[in-house]
């Protein structure tokens, strides 16, 4: 199961970079993020709480964390029963822009039954990406 978005964003890959490890900030353009708690950095747990599903926060790590490029968040049920894997990849343009892809990926053998209770995150990610532009380009 996958999730998906994309889009060209109007600012370099370093201030997009800057927006998108600001994960403090993210309730300001993700009309999604409730909040997240701690910081971005190789390693680190993080907690992701979403308007899908108010009130629960998602425990993840940061596994992957190459500046201005790609930062991974892993999170799931222990034993790799369940798995979710975040990736947010940058590339920079040879026009000066930035393509940003959001994508997440859902495994482990307890998919099927878990997948029932996921909500369709496809308006979320595409919300996602349109804020991001909008907060990097009005930054920009």
């Amino acid at each position: 199961m996958e999730f998906a978005a994309s889009t060209t964003i109007s600012a370099h890959p370093d201030k997009v970079w800057e927006v998108l490890t600001d994960t403090e900030r993210y309730p300001e353009w993700d009309p999604y993020c409730e909040k997240i708690e701690g910081q971005v950095a190789l390693g680190n747990k993080i907690k992701a709480f979403s308007r899908l599903a108010p009130g629960r926060g998602f425990k993840v790590k940061v596994v992957e964390l190459d500046s201005a490029r790609r930062m991974t968040w892993r999170g799931g049920a222990p034993l790799g029963l369940f798995r979710g894997v975040r990736t947010f990849t940058l590339e920079h343009t040879a026009d000066g822009t930035t393509a940003f892809t959001l994508r997440e990926v859902f495994s482990g053998p307890m998919l099927k039954l878990v997948a029932k209770s996921l909500p369709d995150m496809s308006e979320a990610f595409e919300a996602f990406a349109a804020g991001l532009k909008q907060r990097c380009e009005g930054a920009a």
